[in-house]
């Protein structure tokens, strides 16, 4: 099992950039898929991006490809969501989820579950 923890929301202006965090308890890390998701008021949890056991892989959601950036550092038990030229929309609670054996954008899917960093995009 793991417990996640993120970090690094806020308030920013449109056009600013945000680096959340994720931190991982436990030893097995390197073995858990890693994905952000979002959601905000009155939407369901959408999928962000998800990364690769040893980060050589990722994918995006179409609406923020080419502005976010995930990345993994196993040796810290973090993963990264760096985003850049955020937009009003981009507005949401976001959270990492953790997931073993399958590689998935599914928010089904994760059992693990951090309880979320605000991200507000002012206009």
């Amino acid at each position: 099992q793991v417990q996640l923890v993120e970090s690094g929301g806020g308030l920013v202006q449109a056009g600013e950039s945000l680096r959340l965090s994720c931190a991982a308890s436990g030893r097995t890390f390197s073995t858990y898929f890693m994905g952000w998701f979002r959601q905000a008021p009155g939407k369901e949890r959408e999928f962000v991006a998800s990364i690769s056991l040893r980060g050589s892989g990722t994918n995006y959601a179409d609406s923020v490809k080419g502005r976010f950036t995930i990345s993994r550092d196993n040796a810290k038990n973090t993963v990264y969501l760096q985003m850049n030229s955020l937009k009003p929309e981009d507005t949401a609670v976001y959270y990492c989820a953790a997931v073993q054996f399958k590689w998935t954008m599914g928010p089904e899917e994760y059992p693990y579950w951090g309880q979320g960093t605000q991200v507000t995009v002012s206009s």
